[in-house]
C-alpha cells in the first residue's frame, strides 16, 4: 500500500471563471452610428485615461454582412506556468515514476489524458506548493472518469496505489469530490486545450506517450 499524502487536501476557493462559462449575449460590434458627445472636463478624461481598460468580451464580430452577423469565439486558456511547473515536479515524484512507468500500454496515462492533469490544476484553486502526489493522481482519475467509456481501466490505479485492499478507496472517492467541488464541478477539457497545453513545453517526455502509436 503507497502512502499517498501525510496532509489533509487543501481546498480552495474554485475560481470564478472557467474555459466552457456561459457567456452574455451582448456583443460588440466595433461600430457606432453616431458619435458620441464629449461630456467630461478635461481633468476627468485624465483621470479616465489612467483607468485599465476593460476587458474584451470573449465574442468578437468576425464579419458584418447586411443583416447578417459572423462571430468568431476568442481563445482563452487559464493554464498559468506555474500550473506546468507543478505538473513537472510531480512527473519527478518517485510513486508517479514508477505509476508511468508500469502503465506500458497507457490505458490511463495517455499524453491528452495527462493534459488534462494540468486543466484540472488550474480550475483547482490551490497554491502552487499545496499540490501533492495525491493531486496527480485524484486528477489523473478524475481524466479517465470524463474521457473513457471503459470504466475497467481506471480500477488499475486502485490496484497499483493500494492492492487488492479497499480500505482506502472511500477516502479517495472523498478527496474525489472535493477536488471536483474545488474546480466548480467544471471537469470538461476540450482536446483542443489538452493540445494547446502540450504545445507549452513540447519537449516534455510525457507528451510522446501516445496511445495510438504505441498500439501500432
Amino acid at each position: 500500500i503507497i502512502r499517498l499524502c501525510s496532509l489533509p487536501l487543501c481546498v480552495m476557493p474554485s475560481k470564478s471563471y472557467y474555459l466552457n462559462s456561459k457567456v452574455e449575449p451582448g456583443l460588440q460590434s466595433g461600430f457606432s452610428g453616431q458619435k458620441r458627445k464629449r461630456e467630461c472636463s478635461s481633468d476627468s478624461e485624465e483621470e479616465l485615461e489612467d483607468l485599465d481598460p476593460e476587458p474584451k468580451h470573449p465574442w468578437d464580430v468576425e464579419t458584418l454582412c447586411g443583416l447578417e452577423m459572423t462571430l468568431k469565439r476568442q481563445r482563452v486558456y487559464l493554464v498559468q506556468p506555474e500550473h506546468h511547473e507543478v505538473f513537472a515536479r510531480l512527473l519527478e515524484d518517485p510513486v508517479v515514476k514508477r505509476f508511468l512507468a508500469w502503465d506500458k500500454k497507457l490505458r490511463v496515462s495517455d499524453k491528452y489524458l495527462l493534459s488534462m492533469v494540468i486543466a484540472y490544476f488550474s480550475r483547482a484553486g490551490l497554491f502552487s506548493w499545496q499540490y501533492q502526489r495525491i493531486h496527480f493522481f485524484l486528477a489523473l482519475y478524475l481524466a479517465n472518469d470524463m474521457e473513457e467509456d471503459n470504466q475497467a481501466p481506471k480500477q488499475d490505479i486502485f490496484h497499483f496505489l493500494y492492492g487488492k485492499s479497499h480500505a482506502q478507496r472511500p477516502l479517495f472517492h472523498k478527496l474525489r469530490y472535493q477536488f471536483i467541488r474545488s474546480m466548480g464541478w467544471n471537469t470538461w477539457v476540450s482536446r483542443e486545450e489538452c493540445e494547446e497545453i502540450q504545445t507549452y513545453n513540447p519537449e516534455l517526455w510525457v507528451w510522446g506517450r501516445d496511445r495510438l502509436k504505441s498500439l501500432a
